[in-house]
């Protein structure tokens, strides 16, 4: 079976791609079991998906408000700032700063919310006593694009049990986040955010290797895919914080590879490596290598681990060459302490 109709269940990946005032943001979710007949799908999505073959990739464009609930300014509520329940991570006390997102279950006495809601909400103003908070998603005012590539077709075995998704929940379920409120900066940087609960000299924890994957094979395979767009043949590269893998396609004959990491037999086993260098990164964020030497710098989900970020891209940015790549790739599967 390789075609798409009502009483089949098929793998899809869903790309959506959206611009904000800082750039083009692409967001990919894989769906391993999409069940045409139970689920739920808009119907745009739905039109474009019947009599979708293996391979095929559907392409699909959103108004603002058509595949998120469009903006309602009734959800931008002036509460006061004691409805603002100031909680505790790692010992330091959550405060309410401007831009950025919290679970709705922070906030008291509000119809229909309660302490276990996870749904985030944003701040958008501060001015003590009132605190003004925005219920809208984050992609309520944005167009959207959807490319959806089809992986696998199969009937599906019985109508009996199982759950209904709600897919355009759950792709959009993330995106926008990361874009700023009307262009405004988001207050990231007070309440010492790069603390960890854990701060023990990183050279103990990365002591021992792991030569295991930290993400599953189709984030991996998303990863190469990128690496691949935007490496090209006789590039010279850096894999900052590296490891036993650097995920860039065997195929592309870069010039060379050089890895920087904290564990040498991780980086030994590690056939891309033209060479690599023992630094740790949050002791010392300056980056043994002279001014302009690469023309792409990647750091493989690993940048959530730095403690002085900013000095280290500032760092990157006097190792690249003009119009170079310092590429992120991020996961939801870390080490949190």
């Amino acid at each position: 079976m390789d075609i798409i109709d009502e009483n089949c269940v098929a793998s899809l990946e869903f790309e959506l791609t959206w611009k904000s005032d800082v750039g083009r943001h692409k967001e990919i979710f894989f769906a391993h079991s999409v069940r045409s007949s139970r689920d739920l799908l808009p119907e745009k999505m739905t039109r474009g998906l019947m009599g979708g073959s293996l391979g095929e990739q559907i392409h699909l464009s959103f108004s603002p408000g058509e595949l998120v609930p469009p903006y309602d300014p009734h959800r931008v509520l002036i509460l006061d700032d004691r409805q603002f329940e100031h909680g505790k991570i790692n010992e330091h006390r959550i405060e309410p700063r401007f831009g950025r997102f919290y679970p709705k279950g922070l906030l008291k006495n509000l119809a229909n919310i309660y302490s276990e809601n996870i749904a985030p909400f944003r701040c958008t103003g501060i001015e003590p006593p009132s605190l003004t908070v925005d219920f809208n998603h984050p992609l309520a005012k944005t167009e959207i694009e959807l490319q959806i590539t089809v992986h696998c077709v199969r009937e599906k075995e019985s109508d009996r049990g199982g759950r209904m998704t709600d897919w355009a929940q759950v792709i959009t379920d993330g995106p926008g986040m990361q874009a700023r409120w009307q262009g405004r900066p988001t207050d990231f940087f007070l309440d010492d955010p790069f603390a960890r609960s854990d701060e023990e000299d990183d050279l103990t924890f990365y002591e021992k290797p792991r030569l295991v994957t930290h993400i599953d094979s189709t984030a991996e395979a998303t990863i190469t895919a990128l690496y691949g767009a935007l490496l090209k043949p006789g590039m010279q590269v850096l894999d900052l914080m590296g490891s036993w893998q650097s995920h860039i396609p065997e195929s592309l004959a870069l010039a060379f590879l050089v890895g920087l990491g904290l564990n040498r037999e991780e980086m030994g086993k590690n056939p891309q490596f033209t060479r690599y260098v023992l630094h740790d990164l949050n002791k010392d964020p300056t980056l043994p290598f002279d001014n302009q030497t690469f023309d792409a710098v990647i750091c493989t989900v690993s940048a959530e681990y730095m403690t002085r970020p900013l000095d280290v891209f500032r760092a990157v940015a006097r190792l690249l060459r003009p119009r170079g790549f310092f590429i992120h790739t991020f996961s939801n599967r870390w080490f949190p302490p």
